[in-house]
């Protein structure tokens, strides 16, 4: 943004940041280990997301990247650190009243189970997709110990849909891979279950989770609808396969694409898949 790199998978704002901002809190979410991060941002929300992490702990190890008990011990030093900026009883107050999201699992399914043998040999589909919605709920059980009560978590998009999934398993004419959708769905399914079980035993807590599958998926299959032009190709690169440094040249019109690269959206499509996914949401989470 504004010329400079951000560390954002996108050509501007991302998820977090536009839900901070349409909460009317602030416009950029900052990273929690941003070394210009200002103290002010402890109070006012930070994001412990690793590109390319996963719930396996395999998929960060192979992306060699923070993995979600790494992000969980950043969140517990930020509780303390919080509570030597405002005290004790204003961060509990904090950590009780803010909205955690949750975004993981694409990179489980596209970059370790089907592009490694190693968890195959192990796990059938269905027990994968258990395994990853028993580390999920390990993990949003922990943010509710931590102090917090009001979670998000996001479920699956249309992998199959995404350009790069599209190029290695959609056959000469790039179509949506539909064997990976309903991967997506089955995990879908057992995340909603499990995340309401915890609801049910957790009654004072608000943690919900958000379908990214059917909007996603309809803007993908009629762009034009949401104002878009090309949604099987990202803007930088070919569009086929590429993502992050691999992507040299862009586009020239990035307003008419879905997709940024080859796997994230275009700032424009996030800023309307947060828009109607908060429309259809907040009222969960008070």
């Amino acid at each position: 943004m504004g010329g400079k790199p951000t560390g954002r998978f996108s050509n501007g704002k991302v998820p977090s940041d536009f839900i901070a901002e349409e909460l009317g809190i602030k416009s950029l979410l900052p990273a929690y280990l941003d070394p210009s991060l200002q103290t002010q941002d402890l109070v006012t929300g930070v994001n412990f997301a690793s590109g390319g992490a996963g719930y396996d702990p395999l998929t960060s190890d192979i992306a060699s990247v923070f993995s979600l008990s790494d992000q969980l011990a950043m969140f517990k030093e930020y509780i303390m650190k919080l509570k030597g900026v405002v005290g004790e009883e204003r961060t509990s107050k904090i950590l009780r009243e803010s909205l955690v999201i949750v975004v993981m699992g694409s990179n489980d399914i596209t970059n370790t189970y089907f592009s490694t043998p190693l968890r195959k040999f192990v796990y059938d589909i269905p027990s994968y997709a258990d395994l990853l919605v028993s580390y999920a709920s390990s993990f949003v059980q922990d943010l509710h110990e931590l102090g917090s009560h009001r979670i998000g978590v996001f479920g699956l998009p249309p992998i199959g849909c995404v350009p790069s999934q599209r190029t290695l398993k959609g056959g000469l004419l790039r179509k949506c891979v539909d064997s990976y959708n309903q991967v997506s769905q089955l995990f879908n399914k057992k995340l909603s279950d499990e995340l309401n079980f915890i609801n049910r035993k957790i009654p004072e807590a608000r943690i919900n989770y958000l379908d990214m599958y059917y909007l996603p998926l309809d803007l993908i299959l009629n762009p034009e609808k949401y104002g878009f032009g090309i949604s099987n190709i990202g803007c930088c690169g070919t569009g086929t396969i590429e993502v992050a440094f691999l992507c040299q040249s862009t586009c020239s019109n990035v307003s008419e694409y879905v997709f940024w690269d080859s796997f994230h959206l275009t700032e424009k499509a996030y800023r309307l898949l947060v828009h109607q996914m908060l429309k259809q949401y907040m009222k969960d989470f008070i």
